[in-house]
């Protein structure tokens, strides 16, 4: 394909060179956004007076034809294009001769490609929010299914106090709430028109950056034209965003895979979101939590390595920039995947609350509220917390548990203690009255549910 930017040159690049340098690989996913954005374009052209209106109707129409074209499958996009911008262009050239030559009037690539990727990126920024509502509300609906399933909750990976598993999901579905703020406050400075920067020094035609940016939904234009065309903050903080994301979906990967194992065995995974092995046929292994787990580390490496391609950009714009896009699709299609399987692993797991519940009574977790009870018969803290102590280690030493002590047992380590002993260990209790605010209680994990659903809409 004839290089629109011969004249300086020759337009002829070595081959090895052109395909170092083409993008239309990876930008040709935006077609749908040049083409939106060429059509404002050409509007506001005839808006100020640059073109006619007869001009900008017929790049128009030639536009949509493009755009049908393509989205029909009539038109596939030459990869031997540069960009797709170029690609757009000289396939519009084509089709209307000398009036195609007119769309790049008081324009450059640099606020071109930069006006696609915002908007790519602020459809993209909607997806994920919807993927990540999907599971913030599946959390939800898990959350009060189990909202009383008592099961311990861990520190150091070591079981620590009672909590419910209702309790422990709406965790992460307050973790992913947050996520959505975050991708909220993204699109809102991403939300900016760099159209009218042109290469980075503005133009000399009398243009209205103002009426392109409203034609497209933009909430404001970029005030600085070096700005506009070397702005790739944009990337750098939805790149950031998902790294945050993928963080918490690791984290409920991780569980998920201690969980569903047999030291666990807490929950089982459906065979639709497990795999097998090809010589072990007992195993159902969790690869789809181990590959979310996996991806974000890869999606990690996407932010690391654009931050560092940025960190010596002089102003304005520079190729360099170009690898904005491969390192932020790649982060917001893991995402996208591993939010859609995550939220598929939730939804069809089944959580073995019997399980959890022996867990909760082997592991003592219950030791806490026996030293409370201790507090409330006058004794101090630290010597409650000694003689808990002392009880577990009996336990142990005699394959019990604090529920199944008798009260001649107890009273070996404190005289204070009574019947009453039972009722402050049994593990429903324990949760029931852990009624502090944001705490374990069915009634707390419902009103955590409801303001979570509040916010999420």
């Amino acid at each position: 394909m004839a290089k629109m930017w011969a004249g300086r040159t020759d337009g002829t690049t070595n081959k090895a060179a052109d395909d170092f340098n083409s993008s239309i690989r990876f930008d040709s996913r935006m077609y749908k956004q040049d083409i939106t954005g060429s059509m404002a374009h050409a509007a506001m052209l005839a808006y100020k007076g640059i073109i006619t209106e007869a001009e900008s109707e017929t790049l128009i129409d030639g536009l949509q034809g493009i755009l049908d074209d393509i989205n029909s499958g009539k038109l596939l996009i030459d990869e031997s294009a540069e960009d797709i911008h170029m690609f757009v262009e000289a396939e519009l050239t084509e089709r209307l001769g000398d009036v195609g030559k007119k769309l790049h009037t008081a324009r450059s690539r640099n606020d071109q490609v930069a006006l696609d990727t915002r908007m790519y990126l602020l459809e993209e920024c909607d997806e994920i929010s919807a993927l990540t509502k999907k599971l913030v509300l599946t959390l939800c609906s898990r959350a009060e299914e189990y909202k009383s399933a008592i099961m311990p909750g861990y520190t150091h990976l070591q079981r620590a106090q009672p909590v419910t598993f209702g309790h422990h999901l709406m965790a992460y579905a307050m973790m992913l709430t947050r996520d959505l703020d975050r991708l909220k406050d993204c699109k809102r400075r991403m939300n900016v028109s760099p159209i009218g920067s042109c290469a980075l020094a503005g133009t000399t035609y009398d243009t209205d950056r103002k009426y392109e940016a409203d034609k497209l939904g933009f909430d404001a234009v970029c005030l600085n034209s070096l700005d506009g065309v070397s702005d790739r903050d944009f990337c750098v903080e939805l790149l950031s965003t998902v790294s945050v994301i993928m963080m918490h979906l690791s984290r409920l990967s991780e569980e998920i895979i201690l969980w569903s194992s047999w030291e666990f065995k807490f929950v089982e995974l459906s065979d639709d979101f497990t795999t097998g092995s090809s010589i072990m046929p007992q195993k159902k292994n969790p690869d789809m939590a181990e590959l979310v787990r996996g991806k974000t580390g890869r999606v990690y490496g996407d932010l690391i390595g654009f931050l560092t391609t940025l960190k010596g950009l002089p102003l304005a714009y520079n190729k360099d920039m170009q690898e904005d896009k491969e390192a932020v699709f790649d982060a917001v299609d893991s995402v996208k995947a591993c939010l859609n399987i995550t939220e598929g692993e939730i939804a069809t797991m089944t959580a073995l609350t019997d399980n959890m519940r022996k867990a909760a009574q082997n592991g003592f977790i219950n030791a806490t509220d026996m030293a409370d009870y201790l507090v409330n018969k006058g004794l101090p803290f630290r010597d409650a917390y000694k003689i808990s102590g002392k009880a577990v280690a009996y336990c142990i030493q005699n394959g019990k548990v604090l529920e199944t002590l008798t009260v001649d047992e107890y009273r070996k380590f404190s005289d204070l203690i009574d019947e009453g002993i039972y009722e402050a260990v049994d593990l429903d209790n324990c949760v029931r009255k852990r009624t502090s605010f944001g705490g374990p209680t069915a009634q707390s994990v419902m009103m955590q549910i409801e303001e979570i659903k509040r916010i999420v809409g």
